[in-house]
């Protein structure tokens, strides 16, 4: 007996995340955004305390940060 073929769905995925030379809060439009940048690019300036969190006086704001 042979099994059923399983179909898979397609794997979808986003396009990479692109790097430009935004580095400040002042510059970000989003706590999203701000963290993706973050997140995906080198030489950002957006967290000074060094705790993951970007733009926490500006963007990053409340309880959960963002």
């Amino acid at each position: 007996m042979s099994s059923p073929a399983q179909a898979t769905a397609p794997e979808i995925r986003s396009p990479a995340f692109q790097c430009d030379d935004r580095k400040h809060c002042s510059q970000m439009s989003s706590c999203s955004k701000a963290k993706q940048f973050l997140n995906n690019c080198p030489g950002m300036e957006m967290d000074g305390d060094g705790d993951g969190i970007p733009c926490e006086q500006q963007l990053c704001t409340g309880p959960f940060g963002g």
